[in-house]
């Protein structure tokens, strides 16, 4: 199980963080996932790997808490892993902030093409892997993937044709 929790921790964090955007709670909620695994591991059949099942419980946990009562938020996806580069500071801070306006389009589609964006893009996940996790077939995936990329064509080059 530490096993498990030191190769998917953090993919995981980012997950849960990319659908509440709150540090606090998506640490807790991967530590219920974690725990669901480690209490449910017996009953996992192997039919998908084990990252997509650790997805799964963790989408479906967000989800809880998300419909919570009190939890009503528009989503904003916060930092993504960065990687070491050899550019200007002020490039490395232009493609930041061009990545943080394309992810905020990205969170403003409705709920189907935003999860398929984040898990396809930001997690690179495969349409396969996407469709498990969902629980919806893989075609569908694919559409919403296509309609969503639609979606956001126009705006994004009307926003970065206008600096």
């Amino acid at each position: 199980m530490t096993n498990i929790m030191k190769q998917y921790g953090t993919e995981l964090s980012i997950l849960a963080y990319s659908y509440i955007k709150d540090l606090e709670a998506s640490k807790d909620i991967v530590q219920t996932a974690f725990i669901k695994c480690y209490t449910h591991l017996d009953t996992f059949e192997g039919r998908s790997s084990i990252k997509t099942w650790l997805y799964r419980i963790t989408i479906n946990q967000c989800k809880d808490y998300l419909r919570s009562h009190y939890l009503k938020r528009i989503f904003l996806f916060g930092q993504i892993k960065e990687e070491v580069t050899k550019q200007s500071p002020e490039t490395i801070t232009m493609q930041k902030l061009d990545e943080e306006q394309v992810i905020n389009h990205i969170m403003a589609l409705s709920k189907k093409y935003r999860e398929v964006l984040v898990l396809r893009y930001v997690h690179s996940l495969e349409v396969r892997e996407i469709a498990e996790v969902l629980n919806i077939p893989a075609e569908t995936v694919k559409t919403r993937i296509r309609r969503g990329k639609n979606l956001l064509k126009p705006i994004l080059k009307e926003e970065f044709l206008n600096e």
